[in-house]
């Protein structure tokens, strides 16, 4: 039988076909095991603030124990000896408005994870709806963060009532240090290595490292060479046991300068450079936070889309009522497999209704196939004539030839 490509309608993600759904206390269980990242967020900064607040206080108590220690060991004069109390004592008030801003700051914190443990125990099946609807405007949140629509997304949370939801706090620490590579400075991203160096190293982060690749680089291309060796000495030179090949490299830009031809060492001079220190800041600050690299919006669009992708999808005729007509979703679902299908159905393309014994499938002339409650209510509307929407071929229905699919 010769016929066109047919509309196909795919089976359900997991595999189950329509005739047995999952039942929806199923969906909405698994639903949730979706929202690790809502939870281990929040939880993440809470401890990170945590770390913080007990190094201050190390750091303050023990100059507090050690000033107390000198002066008690000191043979100071009266005045002396009360200069330096009133300093110690300036110090602990110090040391305590810092740890009521801290404490402050945990209690905030540790509310925010107890809201959200609280949104999630709040799904029900009676409010599935309403927990969709707010969900989807997290996920829009996340987004816009990760592509730098920083206002948007504040509107949107503040509008939403949505603040305790989305992390807004922690994509604005980001963004310091985002705008700071994109505007050639290091200084904000070696801060944070310095902060999270215990948790960088752990997971063998190669990031402080190419950010003093990259000041290196930009003292050779000021051609401040006796500073860059210096440089070199005391920030390179430790981390040559483990980058040794690297760090070779990069030192050879002292006799190629910044304006060779040779590939292997112009690439290091080219401005895409900096664009890559960003995309790997991105990337360690999500892992480090418990983040999907990806939005949430890609991954959850893509794990539609590759229920949907077939390789009628991909051709010029497919119909526009399939989400990958679109370039934009066609781009998103390339690194996806196709969807497997037990059992495929024929989809109508003019009624959009399903072809089967009680609408069975009808071939026109040139092959093109449609439902026959289609073509007989265009007949009876056209005096017995038939038009293919695809093709513009008129023929008559008597021409029209029963399809039997085996």
């Amino acid at each position: 039988m010769s016929s066109s490509p047919m509309e196909v309608d795919a089976p359900l993600p997991n595999g189950n076909s329509a005739a047995a759904p999952p039942s929806k206390f199923g969906k909405l269980a698994e639903s949730l095991k979706l929202e690790h990242q809502l939870l281990r967020v929040p939880f993440e900064h809470y401890k990170k603030t945590i770390r913080s607040n007990h190094r201050t206080v190390e750091k303050e108590v023990s100059a507090v124990i050690s000033g107390v220690s000198d002066a008690a060991d000191s043979d100071l004069s009266r005045d002396d000896a009360v200069n330096q109390l009133n300093s110690i004592v300036s110090r602990l008030q110090g040391l305590k408005r810092k740890l009521e801003e801290g404490s402050r700051t945990e209690h905030l914190q540790a509310q925010k994870c107890r809201t959200r443990l609280e949104h999630l125990e709040s799904a029900e099946l009676d409010n599935l709806s309403e927990w969709n609807s707010t969900r989807l405007k997290r996920i829009l949140v996340d987004y816009m963060l990760r592509m730098s629509y920083y206002d948007t997304a504040v509107k949107l949370a503040e509008c939403s009532n949505i603040q305790d939801l989305v992390d807004i706090d922690v994509f604005l620490e980001a963004k310091k240090v985002v705008d700071a590579l994109q505007k050639k400075e290091v200084a904000p991203a070696l801060a944070w290595c310095a902060e999270n160096k215990s948790r960088l190293k752990k997971s063998k982060s190669k990031f402080e490292f190419q950010l003093r690749l990259q000041e290196f680089i930009e003292l050779v291309r000021a051609e401040n060479n006796m500073r860059a060796i210096t440089y070199a000495r005391k920030y390179l030179a430790p981390w040559g046991a483990t980058h040794m090949k690297e760090l070779q490299r990069v030192v050879a830009t002292l006799a190629f300068k910044s304006n060779t031809e040779c590939p292997i060492y112009k690439v290091l001079f080219e401005e895409k450079q900096w664009e890559f220190l960003v995309d790997q800041f991105k990337q360690e600050f999500c892992r480090l936070y418990g983040m999907t690299l990806e939005p949430l919006l890609n991954i959850y669009l893509q794990a539609g889309l590759s229920a949907l992708k077939t390789p009628f999808c991909y051709e010029d005729d497919c119909t526009k009522e399939d989400p990958l007509s679109q370039e934009s979703f066609r781009k998103l679902a390339q690194p996806l497999p196709y969807s497997k299908q037990h059992h495929s159905k024929l989809v109508c393309f003019i009624t959009k209704e399903l072809m089967d014994t009680e609408n069975p499938p009808l071939v026109l002339p040139n092959g093109y196939v449609y439902s026959t409650k289609a073509l007989e209510e265009m007949a009876k509307q056209n005096h017995g004539k038939i038009t293919c929407p695809r093709t513009g071929l008129v023929c008559d229905y008597t021409e029209v030839v029963k399809a039997y699919i085996s």
